[in-house]
């Protein structure tokens, strides 16, 4: 080998060396850095952790944010569910349960859930996971806006139930299907006869109106813009409640801020709705404002024009509806009430 290729392969050999120690000592000086920045990172979270201190009003107060509770609250109710008891060879996971109920929580057009008594508190509550049960019980509404509960539906109830046993070590104790259906048509007939839906149409007497306008206008009586294009709502006091009163409008342009429109629709779903929400008062007074602000004539669905006399018949009529409610246990507004009008 000439001296020259002697030369060039020590230099090649030289270099590789220097870069391998230079490596070595970025590594040794980076590595204890990163260790340091670490430990004062957990230091940090260790002394600055938030404190809730009632006394600590400034702009600098850090915000304590609510820690989410899991919705324990149970559902199935005996005046308005068939109930199926379930019997348990040894305590279960809620986990368990959950992975065995089917993809779909209906029965038909019929709500299916399965409940469980909770090791601990010995109350009835939704499933959660990690929390231990020690019996269950599997329930189907008996009736919504549907219809009421078939034999078909009750029957798919039966199997669904059954498998649900099945895979965690149940015995269900199914009551008569004949008995069941009979209670399902007697409540459906009841919500027949006092399901009650008021509507008021404003309609406008001169030039239509465009969206802009009547979302200014609604706005000014408390209606915000609903989750549907076209609709405007009425919020209920309670977050999460159905809406008070909904306002509707159909566009008929491509272009929807430049529809031309003609008529509004404000809906009171009456059993929805609490009655200490007084409703019907805040919706003859809205309709009654708009259509006097927006040159309108309040009319009901056939057109014909609504004097203040018959909105105090409907206000008495709503009164007497009210109370065969609550008689029922279905009180306007309640949780069993917004189930059997679903």
């Amino acid at each position: 080998m000439s001296s020259l290729r002697l030369g060039l392969a020590a230099l090649g050999i030289l270099v590789l060396v220097s870069i391998v120690v230079y490596s070595l000592w970025l590594t040794r000086r980076s590595g204890p850095s990163r260790q340091e920045a670490l430990i004062r990172a957990e230091d940090s979270q260790i002394k600055e952790e938030p404190v809730l201190d009632d006394s600590a009003t400034g702009p600098d107060t850090l915000p304590i944010l609510p820690i989410p509770v899991p919705d324990r609250r149970a559902v199935l109710d005996a005046l308005i569910d068939v109930l199926v008891p379930i019997a348990l060879e040894a305590p279960v996971l809620g986990e368990a349960v959950l992975s065995a109920l089917p993809p779909t929580r209906r029965v038909g057009s019929k709500p299916f859930s399965i409940e469980g008594l909770a090791l601990e508190s010995q109350r009835w509550e939704s499933l959660l996971p990690g929390e231990r049960y020690s019996a269950l019980q599997a329930g189907v509404q008996l009736a919504n806006r549907a219809g009421a509960l078939n034999d078909i539906e009750f029957s798919e109830f039966v199997i669904q139930t059954q498998r649900v046993c099945d895979a965690v070590g149940g015995t269900p104790d199914f009551p008569d299907m004949r008995s069941e259906v009979a209670r399902a048509r007697e409540l459906d007939q009841f919500a027949g006869d006092h399901d009650a839906q008021i509507g008021f149409v404003l309609r406008a007497r001169r030039a239509a109106w465009n969206v802009g306008y009547v979302q200014q206008m609604a706005a000014r009586q408390g209606f915000v813009t609903g989750q549907i294009a076209g609709r405007m709502v009425l919020p209920a006091r309670e977050p999460g409640l159905p809406p008070v009163l909904t306002l509707g409008f159909d566009a008929v342009s491509e272009e929807f801020s430049e529809a031309a429109l003609r008529e509004l629709t404000l809906t009171l779903d009456v059993p929805l709705v609490d009655q200490q929400e007084t409703a019907f008062a805040r919706m003859c007074e809205s309709a009654q404002a708009m259509a006097r602000d927006m040159d309108g004539i309040l009319t009901d669905d056939n057109g014909v024009a609504l004097p203040a006399s018959a909105m105090e018949v409907i206000a008495r009529e709503l009164d007497q509806l009210y109370d065969v409610l609550e008689q029922r246990e279905f009180a306007a507004g309640s949780s069993l009430a917004r189930r059997l009008f679903s």
